[in-house]
């Protein structure tokens, strides 16, 4: 009787399951590969289960790397399963290469793989088992449980010490009431995983899960249809009623030219199509490139959050917004260029009595057109070319590919754009006098001299250096700053660019008193000079207002200078030097650097303390706004803090509504490695030391105000066979020590991506008001989210600059 191999499809749920034979006489184990293909086709369907889709697509791959004699050699299968280390692929790889030649059967593989997806959670554990056992003895011993441990975190790309690696080793035995320089039996490990429920529960998973790559999950292809459902249109509102009302307008504008222009009753259609094509661009054009600086008016839209309109206008999309009407200018300078052009021609062809040539019209004064003088048509050209090196420079390629001083320099031409306007367009200046004056208003109100004159000089007195190139700067700060959580500042660094101004999120509090903290991650040229210049500084030695390459110099003429049992204290830092100081957390250097700063500026955080129940989501360095936002939390409940007179118990008092209306906060931030939770892990600790219990009515159990939920997506989930074993160690520790090892917080750093759907269902059990979640983050997680917040129709903020 021949082997099968059976795969059970989406089809054969229904029916009866497909069963393959391998013949007995196929030496070389060949799959009857026609039925296969058929129903791999049918798994990989839109309804197909997620495991029977990895299992059919799985085995296309091995199918595609196999040799002619149906065989996958070792770096194939490797390559496939996507394993960062070759340890959990070699045990995976032997347990079917027994003979050690160095291949293994496709078709013996992919039974193995159905096993394990069907298999019970004995079988399973059994399957774990076997690849822990290093040297196939049966038990497990001391030095193979290092191992294995270490292998995990090497994928995990977790960093913990030798005491730390014994620690794990350790409580593994301990729960299996063994020695510790005993051996583990299955008996052993399965006892251990009977007292932690939850790792026997992730055994009921199916085992493909423990196989399968922990890539970012593919991005859903944008459609339009789920625009037109209701939820969509109750969550984005009042998006959608500004592109409503702003679509309205320019239909107004257009139908007004075209009857404007139908009055002279031109006796030629085609003369009057193309005056129509030219006029409405025109027209359109004064409008769009007044609005499109409406849309960048910052502290217009600040100042009108705390109005009753912030309810009203998308104050968050306005960075969206100013991006949509500068692609409606390209669209109607095409409209107008065009019209005006044809114009052109027309009178060259058919109007020879005015004598013009086209090109006399369209690149001298001859045609007698414009407002100052007969410009118009030799400003337009210009006007043209400034427009397409804005444009062109303000495409995503420039602005994310580490060149935003091109994006910010080119922007600056602005002005001459907006002057030869005024001079070009008879009408523009009825449309550009009040958002121009407004938009002066706020230039001067930004400038130097104004804000020395209302702040004095602000300086970086400390620099603190933290993992993944990210710089904390601590500002000193004026009495009559003001600013609320989440807000952001731009700040310039003559230092290291005279002219250029970048925005950063706040990221203390605005209880804290005399400083200001921003944090700075890497991310591009400027952002680099300021992390190297912030890396080469001396606190003690060197003064912080010279170039960088200045100091550097002199640095290495006084490294020659001192005699050897001084020079440390003036040592060159070299590149390997500058890179251990990246791994070095919270080295905080007392300094004093000249800056300069412009806002505050609001955000969609200024909602938080009018909300109940607020969901705090922070993605890597945009955990900045949800920094402050905590901080801020903690003062106020501190304030309410009362002590009574007669036992001297302390309580927390009531907390008025205007001033905080928060019951409940969930605060989740996810990072991709360990060491970028160094980068707010005091704070954390602080919080959850002084973690607030409250009772919001009277009778009712007291609670914790802010729950912390923390994400590793570096790390192996313990759904993972490369995280599997490490993550019940690391549950076991936490089980007993109450803290986490990787970040020290009693809170436990979870392995993977958050499931959004069951960290909101979670979230709406609570019931503690309407729910709000403010997000800062990468754009495409902030998709993932948002669409999450429709389903449960959780309000959803985004902060962007």
């Amino acid at each position: 009787m021949g082997d099968k191999v059976k795969l059970v499809t989406t089809a054969a749920k229904q029916d009866d399951d497909v069963i393959i034979e391998v013949p007995e006489g196929s030496g070389n184990g060949e799959l009857e590969m026609k039925n296969v293909r058929a129903e791999k086709g049918r798994a990989c369907g839109p309804c197909a289960d997620d495991d029977i889709q990895w299992l059919a697509c799985t085995e296309e791959k091995f199918q595609n790397r196999a040799d002619g004699d149906g065989k996958i050699s070792f770096e194939a299968f490797r390559d496939v399963l996507e394993f960062r280390q070759s340890f959990f692929a070699e045990r995976f790889f032997s347990l079917f290469d027994k003979e050690g030649r160095g291949n293994i059967e496709v078709y013996l593989l992919l039974h193995g793989l159905r096993t394990l997806a069907k298999g019970t959670a004995v079988e399973k554990l059994k399957f774990v088992f076997d690849i822990y056992d290093i040297n196939g003895s049966g038990d497990i011993d001391r030095e193979e449980l290092k191992t294995i441990l270490t292998t995990c975190m090497e994928e995990s790309s977790l960093f913990l010490g030798e005491d730390h690696l014994n620690d794990l080793t350790d409580v593994m035995f301990d729960a299996a009431g063994k020695d510790r320089n005993g051996k583990l039996t299955f008996d052993d490990l399965r006892r251990v995983v009977e007292k932690h429920p939850n790792i026997l529960e992730n055994l009921t998973l199916s085992a493909t899960q423990w196989l399968k790559s922990s890539s970012a999950p593919k991005t859903e292809q944008k459609g339009w249809r789920h625009k037109l459902t209701w939820k969509y249109i109750r969550n984005n509102l009042r998006k959608i009623l500004f592109v409503v009302v702003f679509i309205v307008i320019q239909l107004l504008i257009a139908v007004t030219t075209i009857l404007s222009v139908l009055e002279y009753q031109y006796s030629d259609v085609a003369y009057t199509v193309i005056k129509s094509f030219a006029n409405v661009g025109g027209m359109l054009l004064n409008f769009n490139c007044m609005f499109v600086l409406i849309l960048v008016l910052r502290k217009c839209h600040t100042l009108i959050r705390s109005t009753p309109l912030a309810a009203i206008l998308p104050l968050d999309q306005h960075i969206t917004f100013h991006k949509m009407v500068g692609y409606v200018i390209g669209i109607c300078v095409v409209f107008h260029a065009a019209g005006h052009v044809a114009h052109a021609i027309y009178v060259e062809q058919l109007q020879p009595k005015k004598n013009m040539t086209a090109v006399e019209i369209l690149f001298t004064t001859k045609a007698d057109m414009g407002w100052v003088g007969p410009t118009a048509y030799i400003t337009g050209w210009p006007l043209l070319g400034l427009l397409i090196i804005i444009t062109v420079c303000s495409l995503p390629f420039v602005r994310r590919g580490g060149h935003f001083e091109v994006f910010y320099w080119t922007h600056m031409l602005y002005i001459p754009f907006w002057a030869l306007l005024i001079i070009h367009a008879e009408v523009f200046w009825y449309y550009f006098l009040m958002p121009g004056l407004l938009f002066l208003i706020e230039k001067i109100l930004g400038s130097r001299l104004m804000k020395k004159a209302r702040y004095g000089d602000i300086y970086i007195t400390e620099v603190g250096l933290l993992p993944s190139g990210v710089c904390h700067l601590v500002l000193s700060r004026p009495d009559n700053f003001r600013y609320r959580p989440g807000d952001y500042i731009f700040i310039l660094i003559p230092v290291i660019a005279k002219f250029e101004w970048h925005p950063f999120t706040i990221s203390s509090a605005p209880e804290m008193k005399g400083q200001v903290w921003l944090h700075v991650r890497t991310a591009g040229h400027w952002t680099k000079q300021l992390y190297d210049y912030c890396s080469a500084l001396d606190p003690i030695q060197e003064k912080p207002g010279k170039d960088l390459k200045t100091r550097m110099r002199q640095s290495q003429a006084r490294a020659s200078w001192f005699p050897s049992k001084r020079q440390s204290q003036f040592k060159v830092k070299d590149t390997e030097e500058l890179k251990a100081d990246k791994r070095i957390a919270q080295v905080m250097k007392k300094v004093q650097i000249k800056c300069h700063i412009d806002g505050p500026y609001g955000t969609a955080t200024r909602e938080i303390f009018e909300t109940e129940h607020a969901v705090l989501v922070g993605a890597g360095i945009g955990v900045t706004p949800m920094a402050s936002i905590l901080q801020s939390i903690m003062y106020r409940y501190k304030e309410s803090k009362r002590i009574c007179p007669n036992c001297h118990q302390s309580f927390y008092g009531v907390i008025p509504e205007s001033v905080m209306n928060l019951k409940k906060v969930n605060f989740i931030w996810i990072n991709r490695d360990q060491k970028s939770f160094e980068w707010f892990v005091g704070l954390l600790n602080k919080i959850e030391k002084e973690q607030i219990d409250v009772s919001f009515e009277e009778g009712r159990a007291v609670e914790k105000v802010i729950d912390i939920e923390l994400y590793m997506t570096a790390a192996k989930a313990k759904t993972d066979i490369r995280g599997a074993g490490l993550q019940m160690a690391l549950s076991i520790i936490h089980r007993r020590d109450k803290k986490d090892l990787i970040t020290g917080l009693s809170t436990r750093t979870q392995a993977g991506r958050p499931n959004w759907n069951e960290v909101f269902s979670r979230i709406s059990e609570d019931r503690k008001g309407k729910v709000k979640v403010f997000f800062c983050g990468a754009p495409q997680l902030g998709q993932v989210v948002k669409k999450t917040c429709m389903k449960f129709d959780f309000k959803f903020r985004k902060e962007n600059f």
